[in-house]
Formats: C-alpha cells, structure tokens, sequence
C-alpha cells in the first residue's frame, strides 16, 4: 500500500508499505479520505522523527479482529480515530483504528465531512464531560451546574465541536472566543440562550468585560482553552471564579494559571490505550470513547453534530506536506484540510 512519512522537516515521502494486520480490539479500514490535525506537523517536527502521523480516518472495514464482540460488517462506511503515535496511522490507504473509537456514517455524512470528526469531536468531549464533568443530558442535576462555559477558540476544530456537543447536552450559555471566523462562529451559538462570540482582536479588556457582562455577575466555573497559548490562559484565568475547572490542549507555564484554579490538560488519548495521552496519571477510560462514538453517529443521523468546514487538498497523499506547513504557518481558519487518498 502507500504511506506517506513525515519528517521532522515536514518534507514528505510517499513509501510502499506491507498492509497493516489488526491487532487485540482493532479494525483494519480503507481508507477513503484522511482528515489532518496542527498535531500531525508537531509530533514528526517536535520528536525529530520520520512518521505517519495522520489519526483521522474515514472510509470502510475491512476486517476485524476476532477479540471484537459483534464487529461491525466489512464495507461498512465509518470515521474512526487512530491511536496517537503508534503505527497504520491514516495517511495511507489502510490504516487501524480501535472499535472503541470508530462509528459507522450515516448515508447523508460524506467520507470528507467525517473525516473532520473523529480526533477533534472526541478531544472536545473528553474536555466537556471528563476534565470539566460537566453533566450529559440524562443526568439530574441543577441548572447552575450546567454553565456557564467558556470555550476559547470557537472556529477551531475542537472549540467548535465542544459548543455543538454542549449545546445538545443543555450546557450553557455559551461564551466563546474567536478571531478571522467570529462571524462563522456566530453560526454555532444560540444568541436567545445568552450565548455570545468575542472577537479576541478587540483586546484582551474588552474581551473579559464582554463575558463578565454576559454573565450577569454569576460565577463562572468552566473553561475549555482550544488554543492555549498567545495570551489566552492568562485572558480565561481573569474570567474565572475562585475553584473554578479550566482544561487546556496544551499545557501551561509555571505560574501562568492563578492558584485558585484548577487546571488540567486534555488529551484524547485516555479514550484509547493510554498512548500519548500526556501524564501518566491520567487513567485509561476506553469505555468512554466507545460512548462517544456511538453518539457521534446518533448525533450524524438526527442533526445535532455536524463535521467541520473542510477543504479537500489536491493530490491525495501527495497534498500532505503543503498541507502541514500551512498548518504550521496559520493559514487554517475555521477548516479542516482532508485529503482523498485514492487521487
């Protein structure tokens, strides 16, 4: 099969390679289209290694291990995540996926609006109902329990599904923080709920009294920082409450966050096994992506979750390296860069 490497440069090359062979709890996908991540250029260039560092798949099963209960049938159409750093990953054209972590398409999501969805929408839930514990919608608890919420970096694509998947939770308001895509991100809110977007370019004061004026005076206890870095720790850490949660993607410097409030770091990891999920207290919670995936799926079908804006590279595997430099250089806004690999 092809594979495309990454160097540490973000040159890439495109290498014949034997198919993958599913392992303990995996499946074995062909892969249609592959999404991209900012992760996909910092892990080769970060580590100084040579690696397939793509981990958004979507396209078809075409086999299963036998250690999965009632797999789900070859030709079945799905997204799935591919665990962070480890082989097969989704620049290829097959890759594996755990079946914790890999959920059938409906037949109106296209393989290129699911390849947006698999890395982000799940880093996005872990951050909502895991670092901040936050309540799903089934769960009895007070309003004054269900927000207000921060998200901070509304267009990117982990933001964006943290407010979609809030709003179905019933958490809320919604204050959000964007930049060029403010006016998309507006798309996301629900204005009559007391949700708003700040543009972050107006200044980091106008900013804040922004969403202390949304709030009303009430205490907020809950931030997702999409970014997490340029000056936004320090812009979410003056909106917060005394004990209140914020989850970062990135983590933070010695002294940045305030002592009166507690910190953790997101990593998507924890729903597969472990592998580069960041701290090794964090505990391993498989069963977790395997709800979540199974949601994204019902979400797909009944309208709730929709993927992410995305724009289809030129040349398949060969649109990888063009694609993480532009990354790496900022030029994605609001977008998801997904390339079809059969082209």
């Amino acid at each position: 099969m092809k594979e495309a490497i990454v160097s540490p440069d973000l040159s890439v090359k495109i290498v014949d390679s034997p198919v993958p062979t599913p392992g303990e709890g995996q499946y074995l996908i062909k892969v249609v289209v592959s999404g991209s991540n900012p992760k996909d250029w910092k892990v080769p260039h970060w580590t100084k290694t040579e690696v397939n560092s793509g981990d958004d798949i979507a396209g078809t099963i075409v086999s299963a291990h036998p250690s999965i209960t009632a797999p789900l049938p070859k030709g079945t159409r799905v997204a799935a995540f591919h665990t962070m750093v480890t082989p097969a990953g989704s620049f290829a054209e097959y890759a594996l996926a755990s079946a914790a972590t890999t959920f059938p398409l409906p037949p109106g999501t296209s393989f290129e609006e699911g390849a947006t969805i698999p890395l982000a929408a799940l880093t996005a839930a872990v951050a909502l109902f895991g670092e901040l514990a936050l309540p799903m919608p089934w769960a009895h608890v007070e309003d004054e329990k269900k927000g207000p919420l921060v998200v901070y970096g509304a267009s990117t694509a982990v933001g964006a599904f943290a407010i979609k998947i809030a709003k179905w939770a019933g958490i809320g308001p919604i204050y959000t923080v964007a930049g060029r895509a403010t006016e998309w991100a507006r798309g996301l809110i629900d204005e009559s709920k007391g949700d708003i977007v700040v543009d972050y370019r107006e200044g980091a004061d106008k900013v804040v009294d922004a969403i202390k004026k949304a709030a009303g005076g009430k205490p907020i206890l809950h931030a997702l920082d999409a970014i997490s870095e340029q000056g936004s720790i320090e812009l979410i850490s003056r909106v917060l409450a005394d004990g209140a949660r914020l989850t970062l993607v990135l983590p933070p410097k010695d002294g940045q966050i305030p002592d009166r409030i507690k910190w953790s770091r997101t990593s998507v990891g924890v729903v597969t096994d472990g592998v580069g999920m960041g701290p090794p207290s964090k505990p391993v919670d498989v069963a977790s992506g395997l709800a979540y995936s199974q949601l994204f799926t019902r979400g797909l079908e009944k309208g709730w979750l929709t993927g992410h804006p995305f724009e289809v590279v030129p040349g398949g595997l060969g649109g990888v390296e063009k694609a993480l430099k532009d990354l790496k250089d900022g030029k994605a806004s609001a977008v998801k860069y997904v390339f079809r690999v059969g082209e």
